[in-house]
């Protein structure tokens, strides 16, 4: 088969390098931002923190006030700098006196979860197998402090890893030592056993800890589903004695692990993007001065590259230097013209979602919010949905009543019998007061809340109020009921 060539015209739609650096820039946090500029600063040599210079009317730059002192003496005294009269040996690491005292910093190490729980059991009276085991054990322990692992693989592991035999009668046995270990709870398999540890060590004869502890151990799925009439029943005692035993649980510690447990995940500092404030009726915003630093060209490069072009003939090496010069240059500049843009984006999209939702942030009032999807904004300032979703992430804005995510105040709609459509976040706070409202005694169904809401004009089925519910973190009634 012959090959040929042939001439084809197709029209395709990408995007730049500019572009797409833009569209990353739009959607990191105010911090990650920081960190990007200093890392474009240390990669790019062309690009430096600072105003633009001004020019004065001679064309000259007019930085400083000094007349005719130059940046660099400005910024180093050579004299102080290199002093001549500093010992040799001074400056030597390996020169220093035995005599001399050392001012470092100690660093501050915590101990471990494991380590916490090892020294105690290194006062229990265990040979050196059970203390392997206990260790193995210890290291198998959760965040939360519980034994999830079965302990037959247990018994396979320490065979394998550790050429240790054991049966499960010795790993039952040393597991007790670890769960007699503090806090209270500690290496149990699963919530009742953790409870039931708790409440045992808890009993010193009073009758409302002793009948916690019956319920813990006999009529535990009966506790969790709250069948409260039927322990009262089995269990022949009043309605105030439950009562008094449940408030005994309540107190124990689901999960033990955690008071011990060091907090590893690194929090993160929220720092508004935004801030809005009422000044006489009207709403001002303003942006965080960290979205827009003061960025420059290098005056250095420019010189640079001027002084090669306007110089004579260029051998290889000096084009490569004026590529390279070009290259930074460029970047520098891109990046300058990014940062602006998004700092742009960001202001025209905040301030379309504040004038969209005006009558929220005069009042603060939840159920003032409307409905209002991403479409919504991008028609408002003419820009793509995706830019518009971009700009909503991770982005937080400081407010009088708060401050808050922009996804915040972004939700559907809902029709009411009027036909008015509503924001699906002023239902949910109707639902959430009327189960806060309710008796809890009594808890109201779904069917009841879907009911309550029909007779206020919003148009709902149980399923969205059972959706809605979910959203919130409420349970459902079964759960919400209380003695």
């Amino acid at each position: 088969m012959a090959l040929k060539q042939s001439l084809s015209q197709k029209l395709e739609q990408r995007l730049s390098p500019q572009q797409i650096q833009l569209m990353k820039l739009l959607q990191v946090p105010t911090i990650e931002l920081e960190q990007r500029i200093k890392q474009e600063i240390e990669e790019n040599p062309a690009l430096e923190e600072g105003k633009e210079e001004s020019l004065d009317e001679f064309g000259e730059t007019n930085d400083y006030d000094d007349g005719d002192v130059n940046s660099d003496e400005r910024d180093f005294d050579f004299d102080e700098y290199l002093n001549d009269d500093e010992p040799s040996y001074k400056t030597s690491i390996n020169n220093t006196s035995k005599d001399d005292e050392e001012r470092g910093i100690p660093l501050a190490t915590g101990r471990s979860f494991q380590e916490r729980l090892m020294e105690q059991l290194q006062l229990r009276d265990l040979n050196q197998n059970e203390l392997i085991i206990a260790s193995y054990l210890i290291g198998n322990l959760d965040d939360a402090g519980y034994l999830e692992r079965e302990i037959d693989a247990i018994i396979d592991d320490l065979a394998f890893s550790l050429n240790l035999m054991v049966n499960h009668e010795d790993v039952e046995r040393v597991l007790k030592h670890v769960q007699d270990l503090d806090p209270s709870g500690i290496g149990a398999r699963n919530l009742k056993e953790c409870l039931v540890i708790q409440m045992r060590r808890k009993q010193d004869g009073s009758i409302s800890k002793f009948t916690a502890l019956k319920v813990l151990e006999e009529f535990f799925e009966e506790f969790t589903k709250k069948h409260y009439q039927k322990i009262i029943q089995k269990l022949e005692i009043s309605e105030e004695d439950l009562k008094e035993a449940v408030s005994e649980i309540i107190r124990l510690n689901p999960k033990p692990g955690g008071s011990l447990k060091e907090n590893n995940k690194s929090l993160q500092q929220i720092i508004p993007d935004f801030e809005i404030r009422e000044e006489d009726g009207e709403l001002q915003l303003t942006i965080n001065g960290r979205n827009a630093p003061d960025l420059k060209v290098s005056k250095s490069y420019e010189t640079m590259l001027r002084s090669y072009t306007e110089g004579a003939k260029l051998n290889k090496g000096d084009k490569e230097a004026v590529t390279f010069v070009k290259q930074k240059l460029d970047a520098a500049k891109w990046f300058i013209d990014a940062i602006k843009q998004r700092q742009n984006t960001l202001f025209f999209t905040m301030n379309a979602i504040m004038n969209y939702q005006k009558e929220y942030f005069l009042t603060g009032d939840e159920t003032k919010l409307k409905p209002m999807i991403l479409k919504d904004i991008a028609e408002v300032i003419d820009l793509d949905i995706s830019t518009v979703s971009r700009v909503a992430n991770s982005k937080y804005v400081q407010t009088p009543y708060g401050t808050y995510s922009l996804k915040y105040f972004f939700s559907e709609s809902l029709s009411t019998d009027s036909g008015e459509e509503v924001s699906t976040r002023e239902v949910k706070k109707i639902l959430s007061d009327a189960i806060d409202a309710e008796s809890k005694k009594k808890p109201l169904t779904d069917d009841r809340l879907a009911q309550l809401l029909n007779e206020k004009g919003y148009n709902i089925a149980r399923r969205t109020v059972a959706k809605y519910r979910e959203q919130l973190n409420i349970p459902v009634a079964r759960l919400r009921k209380e003695l």
